[in-house]
C-alpha cells in the first residue's frame, strides 16, 4: 500500500514537471539555434560583402584601364552612294552616262519638297526670262560647235565679237580644216588661250570633214569624239541646234544649283545627273538657259543682287549678297540693268522684250 502511494506521488510529480521541463528545454535550445543561425548567416554576409566590394572596384579598374589605353578615333560609317532614277542621264548608246547621284535635299526638306521647290524656281525664272536663248551667235550647227569650244575661259560676248571674222574667212569645216594655224591664232587672240583653241577648232573641223562628210553629227557619242568637245559642249549643240534635251553645266549653273541646294555635288557629270533627276527630260534645255541667264544677270558669284531677285523667297542662300532693293538694282547686268546683251544678232523675241544687241569688237 505504501509503495502504491509513493508511485502515485512520483507520477503526479512527473505530470506536473513535464510542461516545465519542455518549456525549459525550449528556452535552453533557443540561444543555441540563434547562435547556429548567426554562424550560418555569417559566411553568406561575408560572401555578399565580397561581391559588392568587387563590383565597386570593377568600374574603378575599368576607368584606370581606359586612362592607360590610347584614345581611339571614332570613324564615321562609310556612306553608300544613292542611285538616282534612270532618267537622270540621257540614254545614249556607246557613251558612258554621267554617274547618277541622287540630290541631297537641305536639312528638314524631303525629296518631294525639293522637287517641288526646284520646279517652282524654274517656273518663276521662265516668267522672268521668257526670251532666254543660247547667248552665242550662230547660224548653223558648225558655227555653234566652234563658238562653244571658243567660249571656254572667256565670255560669250567676246566670242560673239570674234567669230564674225573667223566664219567670214572659213565658212565651212573644210575651209577651217585647211587653214594656216598662225592666221587662225591671230583671229582668235582676243578669246584667250588662242593657240590651244586654234588646235581644237582646226582639229574638229578636220574630223568633221573626214569622218562625217562635213556635217556636225547629231549624236552625243559622235560629238564627244571631236577635239575640244566634252559633254557640256555636246549638250549645247544637241539642245540648241538639234532640239535634243540636255543640261549645260557651266560655271553659272554649278554655282546656282548649289546655292539653291538642289545638290551638293561639285563634279559636272554628277551635277548633271542630280539636277536632271529633279526635272522631266523635256525641260532640260530651257532649264539650262534659265539658270545660266539668272547667274549672269542677278545671282553673281561675288555680289549676288539678293534684293532684286525674283526667287528670293525660295532661295536658301538669300542674304549672301546685297539685300537692299535700291543697292541691289545697281548690281544687275545686261538688259536687267539696262545694258546691251551678249549677242550681236539676238533672236527677235529678245529684241521685242527690250533687249539690246551687243556692240561689235572694237566699237565701244
Amino acid at each position: 500500500m505504501k509503495k502504491t502511494a509513493a508511485s502515485k506521488k512520483s507520477a503526479t510529480a512527473d505530470k506536473t514537471s513535464a510542461p516545465e521541463k519542455a518549456s525549459a528545454a525550449k528556452k535552453a535550445a533557443a540561444p543555441e539555434k540563434a547562435r547556429a543561425a548567426k554562424k550560418s548567416a555569417a559566411p553568406e554576409k561575408s560572401a555578399a560583402a565580397k561581391k559588392s566590394a568587387a563590383a565597386k572596384k570593377a568600374p574603378a579598374k575599368k576607368a584606370q584601364a581606359a586612362k592607360k589605353a590610347p584614345a581611339l578615333k571614332r570613324q564615321a560609317p562609310a556612306k553608300k552612294p544613292a542611285v538616282a532614277p534612270k532618267k537622270a542621264t540621257a540614254a545614249v548608246k556607246g557613251v558612258a552616262p554621267a554617274k547618277t547621284v541622287a540630290p541631297k535635299p537641305p536639312r528638314g526638306e524631303s525629296r518631294t519638297a525639293l522637287v517641288r521647290r526646284a520646279r517652282r524656281i524654274d517656273r518663276e525664272l521662265a516668267e522672268v526670262y521668257p526670251y532666254a536663248h543660247p547667248e552665242l551667235d550662230f547660224e548653223n550647227p558648225f558655227q555653234l560647235v566652234v563658238a562653244t569650244v571658243l567660249s571656254a575661259q572667256t565670255t560669250d560676248l567676246r566670242v560673239n565679237q570674234t567669230t564674225p571674222a573667223l566664219f567670214a574667212k572659213y565658212p565651212t569645216p573644210e575651209d577651217l580644216a585647211a587653214a594656216v594655224p598662225e592666221e587662225v591664232e591671230e583671229i582668235l587672240r582676243p578669246t584667250g588661250f588662242f593657240r590651244a583653241k586654234t588646235r581644237s577648232v582646226i582639229g574638229l573641223s578636220k574630223a568633221l570633214a573626214e569622218d562625217f562628210g562635213g556635217e556636225v553629227p547629231g549624236r552625243l557619242e559622235d560629238l564627244v569624239k571631236l577635239p575640244g568637245v566634252g559633254r557640256k559642249t555636246a549638250f549645247v549643240v544637241l539642245g540648241n541646234a538639234f532640239g535634243r534635251p540636255g543640261i549645260t553645266v557651266d560655271t553659272h549653273f554649278q554655282r546656282l544649283v548649289r546655292r539653291w541646294r538642289w545638290t551638293e555635288e561639285t563634279d559636272p557629270d554628277k551635277i548633271e545627273a542630280a539636277v536632271g533627276a529633279l526635272f522631266p527630260k523635256s525641260d532640260w534645255t530651257d532649264l539650262s538657259h534659265h539658270v545660266i541667264w539668272h547667274g549672269r544677270r542677278i545671282c553673281h558669284a561675288r555680289k549676288p543682287a539678293c534684293g532684286a531677285c525674283p526667287i528670293a523667297p525660295l532661295c536658301p542662300a538669300y542674304g549672301e549678297g546685297e539685300t537692299d532693293p535700291e543697292k541691289a538694282k545697281k548690281l544687275l547686268k545686261y538688259e536687267k540693268g539696262g545694258f546691251p546683251g551678249q549677242r550681236l544678232k539676238p533672236p527677235q523675241a529678245y529684241l521685242d522684250a527690250g533687249g539690246k544687241p551687243a556692240l561689235p569688237l572694237g566699237a565701244g
